[in-house]
């Protein structure tokens, strides 16, 4: 019997062919599908949006963490670390926009908000970093 992959599971995530990074070798697995992806990145565009410039950043970023720890426990198996790399980046991203919205920086200042600002001062939670901590992604 032949199965045709990826196969869309009912949870989220997406059945099929994956590489480990180790080794280079397939095997069936799952990772979150690209729909879950475009769904919190928009929660989180709706979260940075220009008009809620008015929340303290330490406020904002407590929210973001509390969507991201629950988003990155629930996919917390499997090899999602590209998934979890483009939640990242759009959260860095929408995180500095904002910030300079916040306080009328023209433009995308990145060099005022660096990346060691966003997770030292601010407590951003980076999801790549994460998949480290849990203690199944040793086994």
């Amino acid at each position: 019997m032949k199965y045709t992959f990826p196969f869309r599971g009912g949870k989220g995530e997406t059945f099929g062919r994956c590489y480990s990074s180790k080794t280079g070798r397939a095997f069936i697995g799952t990772t979150p599908s690209k729909g879950k992806v475009r769904k919190l990145c928009e929660s989180i565009s709706q979260q940075t949006s220009r008009r809620l410039t008015f929340l303290e950043p330490t406020v904002l970023v407590e929210r973001l963490n509390r969507q991201l720890r629950g988003w990155a426990n629930y996919f917390r198996l499997g090899p999602a670390s590209k998934a979890w790399r483009a939640v990242d980046n759009h959260v860095t991203t929408r995180l500095r926009q904002w910030l300079c919205q916040k306080h009328k920086v023209p433009g995308r200042d990145w060099s005022r908000f660096p990346d060691d600002y966003l997770t030292d001062q601010l407590g951003l939670l980076r999801l790549p970093q994460q998949k480290r901590n849990h203690p199944s992604a040793n086994t």
